[in-house]
């Protein structure tokens, strides 16, 4: 397995996920304004910890996986971006091409950070993964990352239920 790369952007540090993360991790994944649209319902700190776990398997497995998102300027855990494969039971099927994603605390939105941070990544996959493509899958609610997306390059190429609830699966480029 190569190493987790580690990416620099004017004001962020992108790395592999440190158990040294796991309270930020776990205090991020508990707030329910994050987890509205991601896992549903506020994690408890042991399923953060599952999830913390699953981010760094992804890389042994995939070769690619999440960021942690350092601050520079301070040093904070301001949370993950970055693409996975999930082998997501959603049609049509997104199997195969690496899933962007990215979940930052409330104290980082809207101050361009994911953003600045998912076209770092986005960048590393087309430099690392050049054969993969990438999707994304957002639910119709989500307007800050339907925004996000658009911003990034992401183009809608379907709308669906994932989990019953109205979900776009976009595709990268």
């Amino acid at each position: 397995m190569n190493p987790i790369p580690v990416l620099e952007t004017e004001r962020l540090i992108l790395r592999a996920h440190e158990i040294a993360d796991l309270d930020a991790f776990a205090m991020l994944w508990s707030d329910p304004q994050v987890t509205r649209f991601t896992s549903g319902a506020p994690l408890s700190r042991e399923d953060a910890w599952r999830r913390l776990a699953m981010h760094s398997g992804m890389w042994s497995l995939m070769g690619f996986g999440y960021f942690a998102t350092i601050e520079k300027d301070t040093g904070a855990f301001l949370g993950s971006v970055g693409v996975q494969e999930c082998r997501r039971a959603i049609t049509p099927s997104i199997e195969g091409t690496m899933e962007a994603g990215w979940v930052l605390a409330p104290q980082a939105h809207g101050r361009g950070f994911a953003r600045e941070a998912m076209t770092a990544a986005l960048a590393w996959c087309a430099r690392a993964h050049p054969s993969l493509s990438v999707s994304c899958i957002i639910n119709v609610e989500n307007d800050a990352s339907l925004r996000l997306a658009a911003r990034l390059g992401f183009r809608e190429l379907a709308r669906t239920m994932y989990k019953d609830e109205p979900t776009i699966v976009f595709r990268y480029g």
